[in-house]
């Protein structure tokens, strides 16, 4: 069986927190694009649309619920981000975070050494 993709998960809990999570994404080999050899792929998960997001050098927010349940990927540049217990991770080039804390007190971020940008996938 290949190996899982690792995902950072930030949720909210009960109490309204945010926090981070180290989580995997299972994958199967297959053919999927014949006649192309085997590849790994997970399973389908739906999505609504995709943003572009440039994030300014020294931009900063506040700490905000994400407004819909999202995966965030960086391409360039480096994104910190923190959680309302104080929790902070820092993510480069090819990191993934799933985005489901779409109650409590949210999260916040900043990019660190000028502009970062990144993709965000709306899901489903």
């Amino acid at each position: 069986m290949p190996r899982p993709i690792k995902c950072t998960r930030l949720f909210s809990d009960e109490s309204g927190e945010s926090h981070f999570e180290d989580t995997e994404v299972d994958m199967s080999s297959i053919q999927y694009a014949p006649p192309a050899p085997a590849l790994d792929i997970s399973q389908p998960t739906g999505a609504t649309h995709f943003f572009w997001f440039r994030f300014p050098k020294d931009w900063q927010d506040a700490a905000h619920p994400s407004p819909r349940r999202q995966l965030f990927v960086v391409l360039e540049g480096v994104v910190e981000g923190w959680t309302s217990t104080g929790d902070t991770r820092t993510f480069k080039a090819g990191d993934r975070l799933l985005m489901e804390d779409l109650t409590g007190k949210g999260h916040g971020a900043r990019p660190l050494d000028g502009e970062a940008l990144a993709v965000v996938i709306a899901l489903a």
